[in-house]
């Protein structure tokens, strides 16, 4: 039987270790291009409207590296893992980056990073799995 999101105990703790892996590559890629990122502005002239996108990019590209990361012992429903992998991503690095802000704050921006780390997720899962068959 190929490995999906299924509840049986020895799978549901493969899964959970292979989506808890999937996550911290994607927030591993997110934390250095951001670093690098932050690097760039500080010693050019980069035009503060191009900090947005770029910032979507990086959420992007990170989050596709984790959908990656998950296909590889993961063969089926890509969308579902991607969605799941994209979401969780998305919350995680809320915490993660406003422990390094030093506060917290609850906003609308947080639902749509959320709606957009789901549907990138869902797209990526879809691109990510599909270049393995």
């Amino acid at each position: 039987m190929e490995n999906t999101i299924n509840t049986t105990s020895s799978t549901r703790g493969y899964n959970i270790l292979v989506l808890t892996k999937s996550v911290f590559w994607a927030l591993s890629v997110s934390l250095i291009c951001i670093l690098l990122f932050a690097f760039i502005v500080k010693f050019t002239a980069l035009p503060e409207a191009a900090i947005m996108p770029i910032n979507q990019v990086i959420k992007f590209l990170s989050i596709f590296v984790g959908c990656w990361v998950a296909s590889k012992k993961i063969k089926s429903n890509g969308w579902l893992w991607g969605l799941i992998i994209g979401a969780i991503y998305t919350l995680l690095a809320f915490v993660v980056f406003s422990i390094l802000d030093g506060e917290f704050r609850l906003t609308l921006s947080l639902l749509n990073d959320l709606v957009f780390g789901a549907v990138a997720g869902l797209i990526s899962g879809i691109i990510a799995f599909n270049l393995r068959k």
